[in-house]
C-alpha cells in the first residue's frame, strides 16, 4: 500500500498534514536484503550472547552452592553419628568442634577415597574410550576421560600414590595401564626386546619384595602375597580395547560397581572421629580413681566434658582429673606384622615418612 501524494492548490485538505503510515510487517519466511537482514542477526548474536552469559552465571552460582553446602551437609551428618543420633548431643559438638577439626578430619579420611574414586573411573574411562569403535553409544565415564585434562588424571595417580597403604600401591600399575592405554607394544617394536625388557622389570620388582613375601608366607598371609605379584601381571592385559560382546555387560556394571564400591567406602568416612580419642583418669583422691574413655569436647574453668565412647556426656570437675592418655582406635591397629624396607605395609608414604620423624610409642596400659 503506497502513500498518496499531497496536492497542493485550492484543495480543502492541502495544508492538513500527512497521517502516519505503519510499514507492513514482512513475513519471517520471505527473504530479506539489505540492513534489515544484518540488524536482525545482530539482535540474535545479542540476545544469544545474554543466554549464554545469564547461563554461565547459574552454572557457577549452583557450583558454588554445592562446593560450600554438600561439605557443611556433610560434617552436620558426621557430628550426628559421631554424637550417636542423639540431638543435644549433636548440639554440643556442632557448638565447641571447630571448622578446622572438621577440615583436618575430612582431609585425612577422604583425601584417599577421592584418590581412589578418581582413580577408578579413569582407569575404565580409559578402557572405554579405547574401546569406542565396538559400540555406537559412549558410555559416562569414557566421555570423562575426554573431557578431563592429563595433568589432573596425573594428579589423581600422584596423590594415589601418597595416599594409599604400600600394601594396595601396586594396584597403581594394571589402573595406570588401562587409563593411559600402556600396552606391551608401546615398549619396542620387537617382540624379542619387549619380552626381555618385561621379564627383567618383573625380577627386579619381585627381589624388592622377597623379604616381605617370605614373611607373610611365614604368617600364613595370602592376600598380601596376592596383592604383590598379581597385579604387575594384570597391568599386562588390562589395556583396551574390548571386544563388542564384553563391552555391551562392561560399560554399565563397571559403572553401577564403582557407585557401590564408593558408597560403601563412605560410610567409614563418616563414622570416623573428630576429636582425639583419649582415656581420662578421674577421682576425688589419687587412691579413688576412674578411668573414662572417650573424647573430650572442651575444657573450661569448671568442667571437662568428654564423649564417652559407649555413648554419654560426662561433666567432670576440673580440680577430679588427674591424668589424660592420647590412645589409638581400633582401626588404626596394624593387621599385619609385615614390613617394606623399614615401612609397615599398611602405612601409606606420607605416614611411613611421618613416622620416621616422629617414631611410633608404646600404646599405654589405660588405652587397652
Amino acid at each position: 500500500m503506497s502513500t498518496p501524494a499531497a496536492t497542493t492548490g485550492n484543495a480543502p485538505d492541502a495544508d492538513r498534514p500527512v497521517p502516519y503510515q505503519v510499514a507492513p510487517s514482512v513475513p519471517a519466511d520471505l527473504p530479506v536484503d539489505g540492513p534489515a537482514r544484518s540488524s536482525g542477526r545482530l539482535d540474535v548474536d545479542v540476545d544469544v550472547d545474554a543466554d549464554r552469559t545469564e547461563r554461565r552465571a547459574r552454572a557457577s552460582q549452583s557450583f558454588w552452592t554445592v562446593v560450600v553446602g554438600v561439605p557443611a551437609i556433610f560434617s552436620v551428618l558426621r557430628l550426628g553419628v559421631e554424637a550417636g543420633g542423639e540431638l543435644q548431643t549433636t548440639l554440643l559438638l556442632v557448638a565447641n568442634v571447630g571448622p578446622v577439626n572438621m577440615l583436618a578430619g575430612f582431609l585425612t579420611t577422604a583425601a584417599r577415597l577421592l584418590c581412589t574414586a578418581l582413580v577408578a573411573v579413569f582407569a575404565l574411562g580409559g578402557v572405554l574410550a579405547a574401546s569406542r569403535e565396538a559400540t555406537a553409544r559412549r558410555s559416562l565415564f569414557a566421555r570423562w576421560m575426554d573431557v578431563t585434562p592429563s595433568w589432573f588424571i596425573a594428579a589423581s595417580f600422584l596423590m594415589a600414590l601418597v595416599t594409599w597403604p604400600l600394601l594396595y600401591l601396586p594396584l597403581l600399575l594394571p589402573t595406570l595401564a588401562a587409563a593411559f592405554g600402556l600396552t606391551p607394544v608401546r615398549l619396542h617394536e620387537r617382540p624379542v626386546v619387549r619380552v626381555l625388557m618385561i621379564t627383567a622389570g618383573y625380577a627386579g620388582y619381585l627381589w624388592l619384595l622377597v623379604p616381605t613375601m617370605r614373611d607373610a608366607w611365614r604368617q600364613a598371609e595370602p592376600l598380601p602375597i596376592a596383592l604383590l605379584v598379581v597385579p604387575p601381571l594384570l597391568a599386562l592385559f588390562v589395556a583396551g580395547p574390548l571386544p563388542r560382546v564384553v563391552l555391551r555387560a562392561f560399560a554399565p556394571l563397571s559403572q553401577a560397581a564403582v557407585l557401590v564400591v564408593l558408597v560403601w567406602a563412605a560410610l567409614p568416612v563418616i563414622s570416623a572421629p573428630v576429636l582425639p580419642l583419649t582415656v581420662t583418669t578421674v577421682g576425688a583422691t589419687a587412691e579413688a580413681t576412674e578411668e573414662i574413655r572417650g573424647h573430650v569436647v572442651t575444657t573450661d574453668d569448671v568442667h571437662t566434658v568428654i564423649l564417652q565412647e559407649r555413648g554419654g556426656v560426662r561433666y567432670v570437675p576440673v580440680d577430679f582429673v588427674r591424668e589424660q592418655v592420647l590412645c589409638p582406635s581400633e582401626e588404626e591397629l596394624p593387621r599385619y606384622r609385615l614390613w617394606i624396607h623399614d615401612f609397615h605395609v599398611e602405612d601409606s608414604l606420607l605416614e611411613g615418612l611421618g613416622r620416621r620423624v616422629r617414631p611410633v610409642h608404646r600404646v599405654d596400659a589405660a588405652c587397652r
